[in-house]
């Protein structure tokens, strides 16, 4: 699991209500893939693949964790708590929720990674066929 200094710092600068919270979510998407990566753009955290974006924490200056995930409709796995039919999110109130919810956003995570190599395999056969 690779954790970026920059986010770290956004943290230490935001001060975000619901932290523990908003890190819970962080640990689990990042351990999920040895792939993920994040970032800081727009003021806000990214994490994502070479592939693409997978999601990022929006309102975070309210309480509890609004994931929004990117093309998130992409996503084809039943996730029960993954809300929205044309920009999806997910919500955890607290750290507890986010780990009762952990095994979903890592099918999540791993199904959106999969995706990415999937396109990139179909990508690298399209060019030498």
């Amino acid at each position: 699991m690779t954790k970026s200094a920059e986010v770290e710092r956004w943290f230490a600068s935001t001060k975000p209500p619901s932290e523990a919270a908003l890190r819970r979510v962080r640990d689990i998407i990042l351990a999920a893939d040895q792939s993920m990566r994040e970032r800081i753009q727009y003021g806000i955290t990214f994490s994502s693949t070479k592939s693409g974006d997978f999601a990022a924490f929006v309102r975070y200056s309210e309480p509890g964790v609004n994931l929004r995930l990117m093309r998130g409709r992409r996503l084809h796995g039943r996730y029960p708590h993954l809300e929205g039919a044309t920009v999806r999110r997910m919500r955890f109130a607290t750290a507890t929720e986010a780990t009762a919810r952990a095994a979903e956003l890592r099918s999540m995570v791993k199904e959106w990674c999969a995706l990415g190599d999937a396109a990139k395999t179909a990508s690298a056969r399209a060019s030498t066929g």
